[in-house]
């Protein structure tokens, strides 16, 4: 019985030649690769140490394609060299002398691209992904939910894209009754946010969640984000115009006849008092002009809701203090301003509101909701002091009343709040030594919490994140919680009798 001996190829490297004559082994995955590189022509230099391992469904650029070097068999894997046990002939190199007695291989032709790289070769699908040749995949260092969050050489983030949806499978989490509202992640795809989100807005136009600005673990952000509450799908539109807003967070995004009103936010020790306004239906951005007069100081981590042609603004912080006064931004008709001069000139009109009663004290990153002419004002914080209190102001008399609350009571700052039918969600949030992750269900009937148990995985703890209501859930996005910012959405199914909608009509008795 003969025993068969692995080939011996010798090589010599000429500069600018292929290679030829030096002694080392093959074996048949090495000589197999080499025999697809010159069958195809391609001796181009590849640098699998700064190829980005991909996790199969995100991929930079955008493209969509899963990567072409996540392959879990090492047999079809020409990066993983084993020792195989029959190896075969010698392949025909360029300026390479087989063996005596033994007759060149024919060539093996390349096989067909991968299905995972959508018909491209493998090293076009590299080229394609960076012109540099050294694109490293990087894990944010506070966003344990960035898994896929990737960043050039030149330390640029970008963009991730995910083809296929996520479903959740909690094996660990217990069974839930069909009545009860249940928490989840969303299935999330598409282009999937570059960042983190913190301290952004969220405004819901028709089933569209609209995303912008915050700050992630680098910078503050001006770009905006959509995501379909029906289709979970991320998607990031270009916006025209010739002006935009500067990268902000903590402002406010209120929405008036499809249109988004950015005021107020700030950027490092900035505090902005501009307003732009995006339409979301051609995508373009305005900055109209604002009328002389009295106007709010620049702020930020205020609230704003929209009455009866106005947006009214309570509260924020300056830079150097907490406020609580309540100013109106009068829009006109079709956001175009009002007519104040002689030339009909229209621009929006600021008026500082006084109101009577016992007033708030001065407090930002609370929570304001308009519930009928009443808006609803939740915790909030000094600086100091986190708070429990609930306030009411009746937009039509302009008169403040505060909230007798029964034991027990909760402090809360930097949490979201969501009308659901008769019920106030307020969600997450800091309650003045940690954050939290349980929702607090404010009867805007009797005005008192009323407990619910919550079944699900629900979001880890955190603050300032976003939540908006779309078709019978709650949809929730990102967040922070002292360590690390979150990019995820979370779904809370309400489901059928979970916030007792019987109650179709109520109002809420403030003087």
């Amino acid at each position: 019985m003969t025993t068969r001996r692995s080939p011996v190829v010798n090589v010599s490297v000429v500069p600018d030649q292929y290679p030829t004559l030096v002694s080392y082994s093959l074996d048949d995955e090495q000589l197999s690769a080499i025999t697809a590189s010159l069958a195809a022509g391609d001796m181009g230099p590849r640098n699998l140490d700064n190829v980005p391992e991909e996790d199969g469904s995100t991929t930079e650029g955008g493209g969509g394609t899963a990567s072409p070097y996540l392959n879990p068999s090492a047999a079809d894997s020409s990066s993983t060299f084993h020792n195989g046990t029959n190896p075969p002939p010698t392949p025909n190199i360029p300026g390479a002398t087989p063996p005596t007695g033994q007759q060149p291989a024919p060539t093996r032709p390349r096989k067909a691209p991968s299905v995972r790289t959508l018909g491209r070769p493998s090293n076009d699908h590299l080229q394609g992904t960076s012109t540099s040749g050294n694109v490293r995949r990087t894990t944010s260092a506070v966003s344990s939910s960035s898994k896929s969050a990737r960043v050039s050489a030149g330390g640029q983030v970008l963009p991730r894209y995910r083809s296929t949806p996520r479903l959740p499978q909690d094996k660990d989490v217990p069974a839930a009754p069909a009545t009860g509202m249940y928490w989840s992640k969303a299935p999330a795809w598409g282009h999937l946010p570059g960042r983190t989100l913190r301290a952004h807005t969220v405004t819901l136009v028709d089933n569209v969640a609209w995303i912008f600005g915050g700050s992630d673990d680098r910078d503050t952000s001006k770009d905006i984000y959509c995501f379909d509450t029906e289709t979970m799908q991320w998607t990031h539109p270009d916006t025209v115009g010739d002006v935009s807003p500067p990268p902000c967070r903590a402002h406010t995004a209120t929405l008036v006849d499809r249109k988004i009103v950015i005021y107020g936010g700030g950027l490092g020790g900035i505090y902005y008092d501009t307003v732009f306004i995006l339409d979301t239906t051609t995508r373009r951005w305005l900055q109209p002009p604002i009328h002389d007069g009295d106007q709010p100081t620049g702020r930020r981590a205020h609230s704003a809701v929209y009455y009866k042609g106005r947006i009214w603004v309570f509260g924020g912080g300056n830079g150097l203090t907490a406020l609580n006064d309540v100013w109106t931004m009068e829009l006109g008709p079709n956001q175009a301003g009002v007519t104040l001069t002689t030339d009909g000139e229209k621009a929006l009109k600021w008026e500082e509101q006084h109101t009577t009663g016992r007033k708030p004290g001065p407090r930002g990153y609370h929570s304001a909701t308009l519930v009928g002419d009443v808006m609803v004002v939740v915790g909030g914080s000094d600086g100091k002091e986190c708070f429990t209190d609930i306030w009411l102001l009746n937009l039509e008399t302009l008169v403040w009343s505060m909230v007798k609350q029964q034991a027990p009571v909760y402090k809360r700052l930097s949490h979201s709040a969501t009308q659901v039918g008769s019920y106030l969600f307020v969600i997450a949030g800091h309650n003045g030594a940690e954050y939290c992750s349980e929702i607090l269900m404010l009867n805007l009937v009797s005005l008192q919490y009323e407990p619910r148990t919550i079944y699900g995985k629900p979001p880890s703890m955190r603050g300032n994140h976003a939540t908006v209501l779309s078709d019978s859930r709650v949809f929730l996005f990102g967040g922070f919680n002292g360590q690390q910012g979150f990019d995820d959405v979370h779904i809370l199914d309400l489901a059928a009798g979970a916030y007792l909608p019987q109650v179709t009509s109520f109002e809420i008795e403030a003087i």
